[in-house]
């Protein structure tokens, strides 16, 4: 080939400090759209980011120059640097050390979208612990800690 290709779907997932409802309504799409423009700095393909007050999911395209842990790194603390300095909420916002990312393949791009489209419809009938175990053990890990030690 003398071109190189890549389309690397990922679903991310991460919540506040101790699941704490920091994404309060008023700063929620700032936050947001924050993050797509974080992505979109970084050379990823962004298809939507949203969430609850205690979580965040983005579907987005990996840059296969830049590692996902340098990603979810630089989109936290950026968001965070963002949240507080702009004063968007009283108290001190914060992420959870932590983070999931899972594969998405390019025939699935559709159902992910619509699923994080829908956060606060599906967050009626289902929590986010539950949600985020049941979502771990369908990707094959076990002992799930949701809570930073």
């Amino acid at each position: 080939m003398s071109k190189s290709y890549s389309k690397i779907w990922v679903h991310a997932v991460w919540s506040t400090k101790n699941r704490a409802p920091l994404i309060h309504p008023q700063m929620e799409q700032q936050l947001f759209v924050f993050l797509k423009e974080e992505l979109k700095k970084m050379g990823c393909m962004v298809s939507i980011v949203n969430g609850m007050p205690d979580h965040v999911h983005c579907l987005f395209g990996i840059n296969p120059q830049k590692s996902i842990t340098d990603i979810i790194k630089q989109m936290k603390g950026s968001s965070s640097y963002y949240v507080n300095s702009n004063n968007l909420i009283p108290e001190k916002f914060i992420w959870q050390r932590g983070f999931g990312v899972f594969g998405v393949s390019h025939s699935a791009v559709d159902n992910v979208y619509y699923y994080i489209r829908n956060q606060k419809q599906h967050h009626q009938k289902r929590t986010f612990e539950s949600e985020y175990v049941k979502f771990m053990e369908l990707h094959g890990f076990e002992d799930v800690k949701l809570v930073d030690d």
